[in-house]
C-alpha cells in the first residue's frame, strides 16, 4: 500500500511539535516582581494608643441664688475669658450693697464723734478737770467705733462680692456645651452645673507607655544610640493622619501598677477644633532625627531554620538566594543590616515560582 506524500509531511509535523514543545515551554522564564534595596528615612517608631483631654475643662456653677434673666450665649459658641454667660437677678444684692453702704456712713460719723470726745478728754486731763477713768474710756469708745467701722467694711466687701456673682462669666477662652438652665429658672449653688467650658486649643493626649520600653528608651538615649527628641503624631478615628504633630510636655514619674505603665502626655496645636475631649485615637512616636538605613519591602523577606533570605535577582536575570540580617521592620519595609547592597532587586511577588539558579522575567514594583 503506497502512503501518500502529504501523509508522510503530517506525520513528520506532529512529531516536530511533540518534541520541540516541551522544549519551547522549558525555556519560557516564570515572570516575577522585583523591587531594589534602597536608603531610606526609616526612623524608629512606636504606634501607642491614647486619648484626647482638653487641656482645661470646668463645670459653669451659680455661685449665688436668683432667678435667671439672662443667658447671652448659644450652646457650642467660642467665647473668650470673661465673656458674660448669664444674668442672676440682682436686685436683692444691689440693696444689700446699699444699706451696708449707708450702715458704714453711721459708723464712720460715730468713730469721728468718739475720736472728738477722746481728744477733748485728753485735753481735759491736763487741768485735772476730769478723772482718767473718762479719758480711758473716751479711748474705748474710739478703738469700737473703729472696730465696728472694719467690720461694715468687711461685709461691704462680701456684699460686692455676692453682687458680681450674679454676672456669671467665662474663666478662660474655650467652647460653650449644652446649657441646663433657660431665662427664668432659679439657679443657686445647689442646682448642679449650668454649662460646660472647654478649652480645645491648645489640647493634650494622654497614653499609656509600658516601662520596659520608656526603660529601653531612656538607655538608648544615654549611650547615645537614640536622639533624646520624638515627634508625635496622631491618627484620628476614621483612619485620617492629623495633619500637625505634638510635643511631650510630661512624663509621669509613678507606674500603674495594673498594667505597668506610665502616662505620658504630648501637647497639640487644634486651631480648627478637629480633636475633641474624650476622643480615643492612635499615637505614633518617632525618632526626631534623620536616620537613613537600607530597607527592602517586607514580603521580600523570607525566613527558614536558617534565618532570614530574600531571593536577589542579578543583570542576566539569573536568581540567588541571599542571607541577610534584618534590623528591624516599619512602615512595610524590613531593615537589612547585612547582607545586600543598595540597588540590589529583591524578589517581592512570585518567589514561590523560583528557585536559585534559574532566569526569570523580572518586571518592577509599581513604585519601586
Amino acid at each position: 500500500m503506497t502512503v501518500p506524500k502529504a501523509a508522510f509531511s503530517a506525520f513528520f509535523v506532529l512529531l516536530a511539535f511533540m518534541f520541540c514543545a516541551p522544549a519551547a515551554y522549558a525555556q519560557q522564564a516564570p515572570a516575577v516582581v522585583v523591587a531594589p534595596a534602597r536608603i531610606v528615612d526609616l526612623r524608629e517608631s512606636v504606634d501607642l494608643t491614647g486619648r484626647i483631654v482638653a487641656t482645661q475643662k470646668v463645670d459653669i456653677r451659680a455661685r449665688v441664688a436668683g432667678f435667671l434673666e439672662a443667658v447671652n450665649f448659644k450652646e457650642g459658641q467660642k467665647v473668650t475669658a470673661g465673656t458674660q454667660l448669664y444674668q442672676v437677678e440682682d436686685g436683692a444684692y444691689r440693696a444689700a450693697v446699699q444699706e451696708i453702704e449707708g450702715s458704714i456712713e453711721a459708723a464712720e460719723a460715730q468713730r469721728d464723734l468718739a475720736v472728738l470726745e477722746r481728744d477733748r478728754a485728753q485735753q481735759l486731763i491736763a487741768t485735772n478737770t476730769i478723772s482718767q477713768a473718762k479719758v480711758d474710756t473716751a479711748n474705748a469708745e474710739v478703738k469700737k467705733a473703729e472696730a465696728e467701722l472694719v467690720k461694715l467694711q468687711g461685709s461691704k466687701q462680701s456684699a460686692d462680692l455676692n453682687l458680681s456673682y450674679t454676672k456669671i462669666t467665662a474663666p478662660f477662652d474655650g467652647v460653650l456645651g449644652l446649657s441646663s438652665a433657660d431665662v427664668g429658672a432659679l439657679v443657686g449653688p445647689d442646682t448642679g452645673p449650668l454649662v460646660t467650658l472647654t478649652k480645645l486649643d491648645p489640647i493634650y493626649v494622654e497614653f499609656p507607655v509600658s516601662t520596659s520600653l520608656l526603660l529601653t528608651y531612656r538607655e538608648r538615649v544615654l549611650k547615645g544610640m537614640t536622639p533624646g527628641g520624638a515627634n508625635v503624631g496622631l491618627t484620628l478615628p476614621n483612619g485620617t493622619e492629623y495633619p500637625l504633630k505634638g510635643t511631650i510636655d510630661f512624663i509621669g514619674s509613678n507606674v500603674a501598677q495594673g498594667t505597668d505603665t506610665v502616662t505620658v502626655r504630648a501637647q497639640f496645636d487644634n486651631p480648627n477644633a478637629l480633636l475633641l475631649d474624650g476622643t480615643l485615637v492612635r499615637v505614633t512616636l518617632e525618632q526626631s532625627d534623620k536616620q537613613d538605613v537600607l530597607a527592602v519591602p517586607e514580603q521580600a523577606v523570607q525566613r527558614d531554620q536558617q534565618g532570614a533570605f530574600v531571593m536577589v535577582v542579578d543583570a542576566a536575570s539569573k536568581v540567588e538566594l541571599r542571607r541577610i540580617d534584618v534590623a528591624r521592620s516599619a512602615r512595610g519595609l524590613s531593615v537589612v543590616s547585612k547582607g545586600l547592597k543598595e540597588g540590589e532587586n529583591v524578589i517581592t511577588e512570585g518567589v514561590g515560582k523560583v528557585r536559585p539558579g534559574i532566569v526569570v522575567d523580572a518586571a518592577a514594583a509599581t513604585g519601586g
